[in-house]
């Protein structure tokens, strides 16, 4: 995954401190590849990774380690339940539990965005994606009310080519 970097966001806001990236991280994506690349990166990055193939390994790993997991990193499609439907499954469970989605589907992105919900555009670069996964896990959480508002959400788009 090759992307031109936006000349917005400078490399130094990309440098991280490995001994602060402490969280652990629920991966779901069902192409094998994507799974074992970007599990890399987090892993390289100083977080903790639990990887799924789709939602029903997902909630059992969610199940196994319920009050480790900081943040629910998942594709929208994936094989059975999609990505949506996990997300709201475990949020029964921790309203605070911060979710990412990524899509590489166009249509995908424009529900999404309409429902102000954080998620990256496919393909994206390794810069971007621990960027937004450190700014998403380092926001305080969100009360009641501005979950009920769809509030505060984060959409990122990166820009390039493959």
């Amino acid at each position: 995954m090759h992307l031109q970097e936006p000349e917005a966001i400078e490399k130094a806001e990309w440098n991280f401190s490995v001994q602060s990236a402490s969280e652990t991280i629920l991966f779901v994506e069902d192409e094998a590849l994507v799974r074992n690349v970007i599990g890399e990166v987090l892993r390289t990055a100083g977080y903790a990774v639990l990887t799924a193939r789709n939602a029903t390994e997902a909630l059992l790993a969610y199940g196994e380690h319920p009050s480790e997991i900081d943040l629910l990193l998942t594709d929208v499609i994936l094989p059975g339940e999609t990505g949506r439907i996990l997300a709201k499954i475990l949020r029964l469970q921790d309203q605070q539990l911060k979710v990412l989605f990524v899509t590489g589907y166009a249509e995908q992105m424009h529900i999404l965005e309409a429902e102000r919900t954080e998620c990256l555009a496919k393909p994206f670069s390794s810069e971007i994606l621990l960027l937004t996964v450190r700014e998403l896990l380092d926001r305080h959480p969100a009360s009641r009310e501005e979950i009920r508002r769809g509030e505060p959400k984060l959409v990122k788009r990166a820009a390039g080519s493959a």
